[in-house]
């Protein structure tokens, strides 16, 4: 392949020498790719420490959902927002099954327990949109229950975004043939084969539900105040940069 002289600075950067020197097998194309990646990434990254900032200083109020298929690359989104970025002024929220108390409490009410006090951002890997998608599709709740959190769910948002609460909602969507090549991936790796979940095996054969389910998402909550914003996932890097880029445009923290 033939190179330019930026991709050839690029390639001698310590970025570009890393990606070049990781693997035995020189490979050109996927080096550049890759320390182009990282390159626009790290700016980013510099952004979102500034974004931070003026959150801290300002007392403001950040909430950014991660919603989507399994294995779409959720939880690698958030670790590249969160990786510079002060750790006393974020938390990463994944909440477990809910407790028999708190399935007795108002749906929300674990969800409100997490929100942001001022100064800080608070990210949702998988948010109160369980009840949305993957509660009703696993028989988890019942048609009354996901009734009642579809007709309150748009209220509720708004009313967090009156309280000066920044929300921003991501929904990472990739395609079954890439779900299924992760999922054998996950499975092939002994360090990562904990994040198989019994819902995870039963995903690629309720596909067809999970689609109609968030079809029914989108169109019931989709609003002016809360929109989606929907990350093309199957391209794991670029999803990344889209998703890093929204919150840095959404949010005007200049």
């Amino acid at each position: 392949m033939k190179l330019t002289d930026e991709d050839v600075a690029l390639l001698n950067s310590k970025v570009g020498l890393h990606a070049l020197l990781r693997n035995k097998k020189v490979n050109l194309k996927s080096a550049l790719k890759e320390a182009r990646y990282l390159t626009q990434l790290r700016k980013k990254q510099e952004e979102l420490i500034k974004l931070q900032n003026w959150v801290i200083e300002n007392d403001q109020k950040v909430v950014i959902l991660f919603e989507g298929r399994d294995a779409a690359g959720k939880g690698g989104a958030i670790r590249r927002l969160t990786e510079y970025i002060n750790p006393r002024h974020f938390r990463i929220v994944a909440l477990d099954i809910p407790s028999d108390d708190e399935r007795k409490q108002w749906f929300f009410q674990r969800y409100i327990n997490q929100l942001p006090k001022p100064g800080e951002i608070v990210f949702f890997d998988r948010s109160w949109y369980n009840r949305a998608v993957v509660e009703p599709v696993n028989k988890f709740c019942t048609e009354k229950e996901y009734n009642i959190f579809m007709s309150h769910v748009n209220d509720f948002e708004k009313m967090l975004i009156e309280s000066d609460t920044h929300l921003i909602k991501f929904y990472f969507s990739i395609n079954k043939k890439e779900q299924a090549k992760r999922f054998k991936e996950i499975k092939k790796n002994p360090l990562k084969r904990w994040k198989m979940t019994p819902v995870d095996e039963k995903a690629q054969d309720l596909w067809d539900d999970y689609s109609r389910y968030k079809e029914k998402m989108f169109e019931q909550t989709n609003t002016a105040h809360a929109p989606w914003v929907i990350v093309d996932a199957n391209e794991k890097t670029q999803a990344r940069l889209n998703a890093v880029s929204h919150v840095l445009k959404t949010i005007l923290y200049h």
